[in-house]
């Protein structure tokens, strides 16, 4: 139960995310609405066509897509009250690679794959969503810079199966990896932890 609420809520953080993007950039109301299927379907779509799941999961499920746009709309709607754009833009991103990176390990879990494997799906899926996000938008994608981003994933990842490995309920497992990456990314981003860039 707790697995499928947090999909339905990594879902609904992406939306709103990419729907902020987009409003910023003065998209009209079609280009919100590709921008938030974008970001929040990206990353599982191309984890699906890597483990050979297909037809990929939200073609499948129209919840997924419902929901979607369902979180554009209320994004649309509610665009004057998140005035302080960067904070809930940062809010709704982080939430969904916390999530996100839970639902990647656990689909890749389904097809037997190594840990290392999974871990790397389960960033792929955080992740790329918001990479398409932002090359449709004309941005430098976030993972590309120097700020803390899909190292934090990997760190959940780790954490998951550290506590699987120890027995720990599913339950909890999801809170703790969810919890450890999303207060990595705050603290990445509070005290300005990056990786050294390459000068030429």
């Amino acid at each position: 139960m707790i697995f499928s609420t947090l999909d339905i809520v990594g879902t609904i953080a992406f939306a709103i995310s990419g729907s902020l993007v987009a409003i910023k950039k003065k998209f009209d109301f079609f280009g919100v609405l590709i921008i938030a299927l974008a970001t929040s379907l990206g990353g599982g779509t191309l984890r699906d066509l890597l483990i050979g799941n297909t037809p990929v999961t939200w073609l499948t499920n129209l919840q997924t897509f419902y929901i979607v746009i369902a979180s554009s709309f209320i994004a649309m709607f509610f665009r004057r009250r998140l005035s302080v754009f960067s904070t809930s833009l940062f809010l709704f991103d982080t939430i969904g690679i916390g999530i996100f990176t839970i639902v990647g390990i656990e689909k890749a879990l389904t097809v037997d794959l190594d840990p290392v494997i999974c871990i790397l799906l389960g960033t792929i899926t955080a992740c790329f969503g918001g990479v398409t996000r932002d090359i449709l938008c004309n941005e430098i994608p976030v993972i590309f810079r120097k700020e803390i981003y899909a190292t934090a994933c990997i760190v959940g990842g780790i954490m998951f199966f550290i506590l699987k490995f120890l027995s720990v309920n599913s339950d909890l497992i999801y809170i703790a990896t969810a919890a450890t990456i999303i207060l990595i990314r705050i603290l990445a981003v509070k005290y300005k932890w990056a990786y050294p860039q390459i000068k030429e």
